[in-house]
Formats: structure tokens, C-alpha cells, sequence
């Protein structure tokens, strides 16, 4: 019976484990290398910090500082603004009767007067309308000059209502000092003001005053060209508001 070939023993499987050894070795040295950068890492911002250590607990006390500082403020605004808040109310009940001078400057009860709150309380909501107050105050008694110099204090931001009328009474004080430039910008920016404020984006009760009060000065100017235009967008754009039921005299007029 005739023996089988010898057969000669090849490790199959050492070819196999070689390059899973040097896979595992490849990642442990990969792993050791990270770390010692992590390490590395790790030393230079503890270097960094111990070196710096001063600057940035100074920072960290300066921000800190800060933001309380803020909290304080805000605290004691909202503590003014209450303040300015309730005298400017009792100054508003003057106005309503008509009682323009003691409105303006108090009266023998204690109430302070615009002109007090504006002072005092100039960096309020309640201090920047008693600049307007102050101003239409001045305006109804005609003092110009006076209606002016208050109108011009008071910043139109706080109350989207309130201001293209106010910028409207600021266009009616240059324009009685003669101001006709300032009273003109006055005007026209109410009423981009009354028209932004409104839902439909075009409002029928303010916008056409002021721009009527802007052709009007136009008119002053002979700038008739530009006034009639004016006119012709009031008639167009602005139906059923009381500025537009005469505009057809003024159009007839700059037509002729």
C-alpha cells in the first residue's frame, strides 16, 4: 500500500496574525501619542494659567462687576422711570384743561411741571416725553422758539403712536420760525412714520396732515412742482381721509 506524499507544514495563518499584531501595535502607538499630546496640552495651559492667574481672576472680578453693575442700573431706571412716570401723569391732567403755563412748570399742590421732569428725568421714557409735552406746551402759547428747543430733545423711538404726531408738531414750530427746510423734513418724516405704524401701511388719519403740511411748504419754497405731486398722492392714495376732501382746489390751482 503505497504511503501518501509527505506533505510540507506552511503556517497558514501566520501571514493573518502579523498584520493584525502590527494593527493593534499601529493604534496603541497612535493612542500613547494622543495622550502624550493631550498631556502636552494639558501642562501648556496649566503653564498658561498659572502665568496669567492674575489677569484673569482681574478679568473674571471686572466682568463680574460689570454685570451686576448692570442689574443695579437697570434697577434703579425702572426705579426713575416709575417716579417720572407718576408725576408726569398728574403734569398730563394740566394739559388736558388747557392749563399750559402750570402743565409747564407745576403748580402749588406739588406737581413738578414737564420742564422739571424733563431735567431730572431726561433719560426716561417718562423724562423724554415730558419733552414733548413741554414743547406742545410752549407751541399752544405760541412761543416758537421755546416749542423748539424741547421738541428737538425729545427722541420719536419710544412710542410708535405718539411720534408722527409729535414729529408733525416739531414740522408746525420750524415752520413758524422759519425754519422752512427743518419744518419740510419735519413732515415728510411723519408721515413715513404714521404709514410704517399702520397695519395696512398706509394711514388715512396722520399721513395725509403731514403731507399736506409738506406740499404747503413746498408751496412757500416755489417748489410747486414737487407740492403738486404731493397733492396728487394724497387724492390718490388716501381715500376717505378729511386732508382729502379739499385737495382738488390746491391740484386745480398748481395746474393752472
Amino acid at each position: 500500500m503505497p504511503h501518501p506524499p509527505d506533505v510540507a507544514l506552511r503556517p497558514c495563518g501566520l501571514k493573518h496574525n502579523n498584520n493584525q499584531i502590527k494593527t493593534i501595535m499601529a493604534k496603541k502607538n497612535e493612542t500613547q501619542g494622543n495622550q502624550e499630546q493631550l498631556i502636552e496640552t494639558l501642562n501648556k495651559s496649566e503653564a498658561f494659567l498659572t502665568k496669567y492667574k492674575k489677569r484673569i481672576i482681574a478679568a473674571l472680578v471686572l466682568l463680574v462687576a460689570v454685570i451686576v453693575g448692570i442689574i443695579a442700573w437697570n434697577s434703579y431706571s425702572d426705579s426713575r422711570n416709575e417716579k417720572a412716570s407718576t408725576a408726569l401723569a398728574r403734569c398730563q391732567e394740566l394739559y388736558q384743561t388747557m392749563d399750559f403755563d402750570k402743565a409747564l412748570k407745576g403748580d402749588s399742590l406739588g406737581t413738578p411741571g414737564f420742564i422739571q421732569i424733563a431735567s431730572e428725568y431726561g433719560n426716561t421714557k417718562a423724562g423724554n416725553l415730558a419733552n414733548l409735552y413741554a414743547g406742545l406746551c410752549y407751541a399752544k402759547q405760541d412761543k416758537w422758539e421755546e416749542a423748539v428747543k424741547y421738541l428737538d430733545l425729545f427722541s420719536p423711538k419710544d412710542d410708535a403712536l405718539i411720534s408722527p404726531l409729535a414729529v408733525i408738531a416739531m414740522g408746525d414750530a420750524y415752520a413758524n420760525v422759519k425754519q422752512l427746510d427743518k419744518a419740510l423734513d419735519a413732515f415728510q418724516k411723519a408721515a413715513k412714520m404714521a404709514d410704517k405704524a399702520s397695519e395696512s401701511g398706509r394711514s388715512n388719519s396722520v399721513t395725509p396732515i403731514a403731507l399736506k403740511k409738506a406740499a404747503f411748504i413746498l408751496m412757500e419754497q416755489k417748489k410747486n412742482d414737487e407740492a403738486l405731486k404731493i397733492f396728487q398722492d394724497i387724492k390718490d392714495n388716501y381715500l376717505g381721509s378729511p386732508a382729502q376732501q379739499d385737495i382738488d382746489k390746491y391740484i386745480e390751482f398748481l395746474t393752472k
